[in-house]
């Protein structure tokens, strides 16, 4: 299989850290100009300054996902400089976790908005310059906990889940285009998010890990590359999980 993707320009959401930044250089490294996006100017800017040193094609915008105004004024900067955008990786995400009777409105708002509209908006706004060129690859990153749920998470699982519903429904309006939709649903990843989990909580996870590790961002970079290949041209509105066979 062919790992060239040199010309193809990508936009990566939430590319600042984590996840991310690990299938922003991974796409950088197989030759893809890679757009690197995040709320901080300084973690983006400090990442495509990072690929550009070791040699790739990289550039950087700040934007605040949950704002539609911001994302589609970031889209016309982007289309107007490359006019399409080949390969979209919608990745950001954030958690507010509260009991469902603790949750304030906010918490609920934000994490819906930062994690489940930022995909509608950044689809809808590159869609139509990739439906134009007849080729794309849009990557949606959901989570196992929008497949079963999560105590404490009910806005997070939401939001995931509802990248799912989305995911498959884009899939199906564009397959004669072209273009492919598909999202990774991660596991227990070692991330930001998870480095604070006490030794307690992270021994009851494991026991519903089959392979008893968390994997690393890494692992979730793979399978999203292995999506944006040319080759991979048959798979749409698919979920893959990687999550160490926690779920099955």
């Amino acid at each position: 299989m062919s790992e060239d993707l040199s010309g193809k320009v990508c936009v990566v959401t939430g590319a600042g850290r984590g996840i991310g930044k690990a299938i922003a250089v991974v796409l950088a490294q197989c030759g893809g100009h890679v757009i690197c996006v995040s709320k901080s100017e300084e973690s983006c800017g400090k990442l495509s300054e990072e690929l550009r040193g070791d040699g790739f094609s990289a550039d950087h915008i700040a934007v605040d996902v949950s704002s539609p105004e911001n994302v589609s004024d970031a889209c016309g900067v982007i289309l107007k400089k490359h006019g399409v955008v080949d390969i979209l990786v919608n990745n950001a995400g954030i958690t507010r976790d509260s009991l469902v009777l603790r949750m304030s409105d906010k918490d609920w708002q934000d994490v819906v908005a930062t994690n489940l509209n930022s995909c509608f908006h950044w689809t809808r706004h590159l869609l139509h310059a990739m439906i134009k060129k007849r080729w794309g690859r849009i990557v949606n990153v959901s989570s196992v906990v929008g497949i079963v749920g999560n105590f404490g998470q009910a806005n997070y699982a939401a939001a995931k889940a509802g990248i799912i519903g989305f995911t498959k429904s884009v899939a199906r309006e564009v397959v004669s285009r072209g273009i492919t939709v598909n999202a990774v649903a991660p596991g227990f990843i070692q991330t930001d998010m998870t480095k604070n989990l006490s030794e307690t909580v992270v021994s009851e996870i494991l026991k519903n890990i089959p392979m008893k590790e968390f994997g690393t961002p890494m692992d979730v970079a793979g399978v999203v590359r292995f999506l944006c290949f040319p080759e991979t041209r048959y798979i749409t509105g698919q979920v893959i999980n990687v999550d160490g066979g926690m779920v099955m």
